[in-house]
């Protein structure tokens, strides 16, 4: 992995961070929300996009891993519209899941296509039915550190490369006081994050499926 470059950061502050009375610095450009774009020099993940989205005062709290897949072939020809992407998402936190976002036929008489996805929800697949509960991260974390497990534990050469690779950008961002994009508290985040990234990466948003409390909402009416 090459050194992070400028061109690939995007950098946003909330409104209101520099009220805190803690911040002395009320002009302070210090990102509370960032996005970076990578990229693995390998046979296996050449010219694949990386996006690392971090960020505080959100509209949620989560952690996970994203696969977005390709177009499929002819989809758009078939079905007359344009069809969402395939995705493998990982969720790591608040509840560890792993689903696979598909299209399928809109029930009904509808022949167009929908997004829903096939999942697995740890608590309610292995725990549900059991007076046992999934330990949080920290417990496993602990319990490795009792059991001289080191394998969930960044190496010190580890350590030393991540720096060599962001080290650079970050001083070149405190030198030359580069301006962070606002955004409200409890949003998404900048509105401009979106098309930074589909920018970089051809990732493709799909703005009719929300996922809200255990169910898929549509903001199309089917």
């Amino acid at each position: 992995m090459q050194p992070v470059t400028l061109s690939d950061v995007f950098l946003g502050q909330y409104e209101g961070y520099t009220d805190d009375e803690t911040i002395t610095n009320k002009d302070s450009n210090c990102p509370t929300f960032a996005a970076v774009r990578v990229f693995i020099n390998n046979p296996r993940w050449a010219g694949v996009p990386i996006i690392f989205k971090a960020g505080k005062a959100l509209n949620e709290r989560k952690a996970e891993m994203r696969i977005q897949f390709k177009d499929a072939p002819a989809a758009e020809h078939l079905f007359g519209m344009k069809v969402p992407r395939n995705e493998m998402v990982m969720k790591l936190q608040p509840t560890e899941t792993i689903y696979m976002k598909s299209n399928i036929k809109t029930p009904g008489f509808s022949w167009e296509p929908i997004q829903s996805e096939l999942e697995v929800k740890y608590d309610t697949r292995y725990f549900q039915h059991s007076k046992e509960s999934n330990p949080d991260a920290y417990s496993r974390l602990i319990l490795d550190v009792l059991r001289g497990n080191s394998a969930s534990f960044v190496r010190s050469d580890e350590l030393i490369r991540a720096w060599e690779i962001f080290d650079e950008v970050l001083h070149q961002i405190d030198d030359e006081n580069i301006r962070p994009y606002m955004y409200k508290s409890g949003s998404r985040g900048p509105e401009a994050a979106d098309d930074w990234i589909n920018e970089k990466s051809g990732y493709v948003r799909n703005d009719d499926y929300v996922w809200h409390d255990g169910n898929i909402c549509y903001v199309k009416n089917f």
